[in-house]
Parts: C-alpha cells; structure tokens; sequence
C-alpha cells in the first residue's frame, strides 16, 4: 500500500526557515512527479511546487525564489525548503505523486502544518 508520510512543520517567525520532508512508502518515487500542496485556513488548495523525473521543477509564484523543491530517489524521499517565511506561508503543507504524463495526483499524504507568526 503506497504512503507518503510528511515531516518538518512547525512554528517559526517571519523571516525565518523550515525544510519539510516526504518519506515514500510501497512506491518508487523514480516513476513519479512529485509535488507540495499546501491549504490556509479558509482558502482552497494551492500548487508550491513540483518536481519532475527528470528532476525539472516548477514554482507556484507566491513562493518563487523562496522555496526550493528536491527529491533524492535512493532515500525514496521528497524535500521542501522554505526560506524567508511569511505569514500568508501559513497552512497545512500536504505531498503528494502522479505518474509523468497523468493530470491527476493519485497518491497523497496527510499533511504536516507550518505557522508562520510575527
């Protein structure tokens, strides 16, 4: 049974840093995109970041230049590091995989919150 469990949040001033964490289990990340979601409080799910077999990434523009996305394949393990932290960065931060060339996310983790206060 394929598992994406999510590490890393917490709570940290404006300003500052965190790196999230996705641990695969029962797939091989290899054959996957993979991405970050995240969902504020009273707002809808948003696209951070994604990262392609190939290693490609893109970046939602409210965290571009700020967050940087990786994965290490041998670690089956997928990486969000968040620097310059703002309070809107506040929300629950949710991994998830798709195969390359499908538009839907099939697998999902539960999802780890970060707090960002002033």
């Amino acid at each position: 049974q394929a598992q994406l469990a999510e590490s890393g949040g917490g709570s940290v001033q404006a300003g500052g840093s965190l790196r999230l964490s996705c641990a695969a289990s029962g797939l091989n990340i290899t054959n996957y995109v993979m991405g970050w979601f995240r969902q504020a409080p009273g707002k809808g799910r948003e696209s951070v970041a994604s990262i392609d077999t190939d290693a490609s990434t893109t970046y939602g523009d409210a965290v571009k230049g700020r967050f940087t996305v990786s994965r290490d394949n041998a670690k089956n393990a997928l990486y969000l590091q968040m620097d310059s932290l703002q309070i809107e960065d506040t929300a629950i931060y949710t991994c998830a995989a798709r195969y390359r060339f499908a538009t839907r996310w099939r697998h999902w983790g539960q999802g780890t919150p970060v707090t960002v206060s002033s």
